[in-house]
């Protein structure tokens, strides 16, 4: 994949005009209102690894409309003091996997919390362990994308992204845990989730945004052919009276809109030459971010990025907030 987007020296200044709803906030603040109804019901079991540097708990805790959801906790054993705390969100069809893949942050003395995202998790890549009660309620495609794009409430990732919120609050109440100290941080799907979190919270220390997904979803379906956007044009191209209330729905959960509010310290990232994520959907919203930012980027990648070498980035964030 060559260079496809705007020059770089044009997304650094790409800043689109793009109308969200009137009742955004209104519409979140009823989401969570409702979530908060259900108590977090956090249960933590401790999980033999077969690790012996860090402790590992299986945890559970209820999410949207009181789903069970999982996760791990990862800590470093032996360190005294509330720890600080890496919330996690994982990419599109993965799941929480298993705690040995989520070590790097505790061997830098930091808990590492890792959310399952509910009804994905499958194949070969990171297995889960969460399902999605709700269902779908229209016409969908196939994976995540189309289920429920009749309406905002019915969105599926309404409720992943209360999942999420709700996980910042459950590692918030964890002995052990500074409830000050919570970074969010995630990639694509991952990255999407935690620009949403960031956005709908004004109490964490930082976000670290890799080549998010779920961003500036008007312009994402007509430059890119890659999935999983395609999934939103596969789905129009059968549905094509539905195209204005796709979209209506869409624009609730546009990353554009949750980065206009984000406060907290941000890490973003993002690879040239990604055609799942393109580099303008990513520079827009890095654009609108409003706390303190900067941007790794990656001029030879696609949608990996920096791999590895984000991880080292990742450190030296942390390493600025302990």
């Amino acid at each position: 994949m060559a260079l496809f987007d705007l020059p770089l020296e044009q997304l650094r200044e790409y800043r689109p005009d793009v109308p969200e709803p009137a009742d955004f906030d209104e519409f979140w603040k009823t989401t969570l209102t409702e979530a908060g109804g259900f108590g977090l019901d956090v249960r933590l079991e401790p999980y033999d690894a077969g690790l012996v540097t860090v402790d590992v708990l299986d945890v559970a805790f209820a999410g949207w409309g009181g789903h069970p959801i999982k996760a791990w906790l990862v800590k470093p054993k032996g360190v005294e003091g509330p720890l600080p705390c890496v919330v996690e969100y994982i990419g599109y069809s993965g799941g929480r996997s298993y705690p040995w893949a989520h070590t790097t942050y505790p061997a830098a003395g930091w808990a590492h919390f890792v959310m399952d995202t509910r009804g994905q998790g499958f194949g070969n890549w990171q297995p889960g362990d969460t399902a999605d009660p709700y269902g779908t309620t229209g016409p969908t495609n196939k994976g995540w994308m189309t289920q429920g794009l009749e309406s905002p409430e019915h969105y599926y990732y309404r409720r992943v992204f209360t999942d999420a919120y709700r996980a910042v609050d459950v590692a918030k109440g964890i002995d052990g845990i500074d409830p000050d100290r919570i970074v969010v941080a995630g990639g694509s799907q991952g990255g999407g989730i935690t620009q949403a979190v960031g956005g709908l919270r004004d109490d964490l220390a930082g976000a670290m945004i890799d080549v998010p997904f779920l961003t500036h979803f008007r312009r994402a379906v007509t430059i890119t052919d890659a999935f999983p956007y395609q999934e939103i044009v596969e789905f129009l191209s059968g549905q094509r009276l539905r195209e204005d209330r796709v979209f209506a729905t869409l624009d609730y959960f546009d990353g554009l809109h949750f980065a206009a509010r984000g406060t907290a310290p941000a890490l973003y990232s993002v690879g040239l030459m990604d055609d799942v994520c393109p580099p303008s959907t990513v520079f827009a919203a890095y654009n609108r971010w409003q706390g303190e930012k900067r941007i790794t980027v990656w001029p030879w990648n696609r949608h990996e990025g920096g791999g590895i070498h984000q991880r080292g980035e990742h450190l030296q964030f942390l390493a600025e907030r302990r």
